[in-house]
């Protein structure tokens, strides 16, 4: 039935509801399916070379839809600062890739090329939408055909009669349907979707670059509690590697698939995915909730689709090429982390450990790892606010001594604490075993290392420092040499500046002492607070 590859598994017959659920959904991995809409009747009537373009024009020329309209074409950014939705009459939108099949027809050639991300005349064009310049800045994107929450957002409802649902989804509560289409060349910029997505090619031709979830410290996601913490900040073929050291090797561990008309891809929820089109491409993608995600938080989403394997079991194939990892420490102090093997190529070397590797697994957890794990990392949600997060990240790629003196303030406002029971961070790290903590961290480290970053840097008080050092001494005598320079590696390797992260432990630990000590002097030897066994404080 299947004909597979390493990674990403190609079938050339569409499997049944049950044998996509259990063989392909469940991996939480991308699938090709050629020849999924040969049958549809939009795969004959709207293909531009054979009058789809009047046809469409009959069917729905006089809906009005909601464009994409970007001066950064040919690429087109999901940051809400990037572009403008405006609306657009559909006939005006068909008039525009009639000009541009007749250009095509007559030899004229596309006046810009995606690599270079070269900018045209048409930057300068003050909004009005009457020249060809103009009209490659438009993109159909998104524009429903079938919205299950939203009905009234419904444009294209007509042309539901056109496109069937696969088979294989046939048991599947739809969020919505769209079409895609576009008169130019164009670039959808490097993203993940919550939910899982079905991506039909109708028309034209599309070429998909694919990283996993683990991929998302390579990729730089925007801030999480912005409008746009799906996206990545980077331009994937040629990041600034001073700014994004984590982007060394981010190529290496994506997936290049070419669709052509009739083919679909299975894109999962948290896939990243950056999307190249062809002049008159038209597609039609449907998006459906997870079991695990429908009944998550809103507000969680963006840290759960930053993991690996946290929702779905991998394949023993996808294990095998997927495995996380993190970088060797340069000379420069600069590391990150990414997924798949180490790459020699990339002077870093490989977890020889079973064990290690297993700790780094979220479905491996055992369930108080998880429940602390899940505490941390909603108290890094929790205490960080939008705004300072923004400021954190922001300053995070080249990081200095410290961030912006507003942001310092608020941090030590947070992190001052000496006493265990007024500390949330603290409270938890104390409650954890050593080898509980170490689990934990390297969760931590591979799944949501800005979210460590955070917790290190912004909100570790004296007493947590106090804690953690204490945690990591207990660490150490329960572990062999060789198992705790792997633990460190790992566990440092999820910040830009290690340093920092050293800074900040040790800083807090050296507060902590002195104020153990001036309690001493100043009242009485040995007290035990909360019950603990750290003296001296009150």
């Amino acid at each position: 039935m299947e004909s597979t590859s390493l990674r990403i598994r190609s079938f050339e017959q569409l499997p049944s509801p049950m044998e996509f659920e259990s063989l392909i959904e469940s991996s939480n991995s991308p699938a090709v399916f050629k020849g999924c809409v040969n049958d549809w009747k939009a795969f004959s009537k709207w293909k531009p070379s054979n009058g789809g373009l009047d046809y469409l024009l009959e069917r729905v020329g006089s809906c009005v839809v909601e464009a994409m309209l970007s001066k950064s074409a040919p690429v087109f950014y999901g940051d809400l600062r990037s572009h403008e939705r405006v609306a657009l009459p559909f006939s005006d939108f068909i008039g525009f890739c009639k000009l541009r099949l007749q250009n095509a027809e007559d030899g004229a050639g596309s006046s810009f090329e995606l690599e270079s991300h070269g900018k045209t005349e048409s930057d300068s064009v003050d909004g009005c939408l009457t020249n060809d310049g103009v009209a490659q800045q438009i993109y159909l994107a998104q524009v429903p055909i079938l919205h299950v929450e939203s009905e009234d957002k419904v444009q294209l409802e007509t042309l539901r009669e056109d496109i069937n649902t696969p088979v294989f989804l046939k048991e599947k509560v739809l969020a919505s349907v769209n079409l895609w289409m576009n008169s130019a060349q164009a670039r959808s910029s490097t993203h993940y979707d919550p939910h899982h997505n079905l991506l039909c090619l109708v028309s034209g031709c599309k070429r998909v670059l694919l990283w996993p979830p683990s991929a998302s410290p390579m990729l730089y996601p925007m801030p999480i509690f912005g409008e746009s913490s799906n996206h990545s900040l980077l331009a994937v073929e040629n990041p600034d590697l001073l700014v994004y050291p984590r982007a060394k090797c981010l190529m290496e561990y994506s997936q290049k698939i070419i669709l052509h008309a009739g083919d679909a891809l299975f894109i999962p929820e948290g896939w990243f995915h950056q999307v190249d089109s062809d002049d008159l491409t038209i597609a039609v993608n449907f998006w459906w909730p997870s079991n695990i995600m429908s009944g998550m938080s809103e507000h969680m989403d963006a840290y759960y689709l930053r993991r690996n394997e946290v929702l779905c079991k991998l394949s023993s194939s996808e294990i095998q090429s997927m495995k996380r990892h993190t970088c060797a420490l340069p000379s420069s102090g600069e590391a990150g982390s990414s997924s798949g093997e180490l790459n020699l190529a990339c002077g870093r070397k490989g977890f020889k450990g079973r064990e290690l590797e297993q700790k780094t697994k979220l479905n491996d957890l055992e369930s108080h790892a998880i429940q602390a794990l899940h505490e941390l990392v909603s108290l890094v949600h929790d205490r960080i606010s939008a705004a300072d997060w923004g400021e954190l990240v922001q300053s995070e790629p080249i990081r200095s001594s410290a961030v912006s003196a507003e942001v310092e303030s608020k941090k030590a406002t947070r992190t001052n604490s000496f006493c265990l029971e007024d500390d949330p961070a603290a409270k938890i790290l104390w409650n954890l075993e050593a080898s509980t903590l170490e689990s934990v961290f390297l969760a931590m480290a591979f799944n949501f290392p800005r979210t460590l970053e955070a917790l290190i840097l912004h909100l570790l008080s004296p007493v947590a420092a106090e804690v953690l050092t204490r945690k990591f001494d207990e660490l150490d005598h329960l572990t062999t040499k060789e198992d705790r320079n792997k633990f460190y590696q790992v566990f440092y390797g999820a910040f830009d500046d290690q340093f920092a992260a050293m800074d900040a432990i040790l800083n807090g630990k050296e507060s902590f002492s002195l104020q153990a000590f001036k309690n001493v002097l100043d009242k009485y030897l040995g007290v035990n607070f909360v019950g603990s066994s750290i003296p001296g404080i009150r």
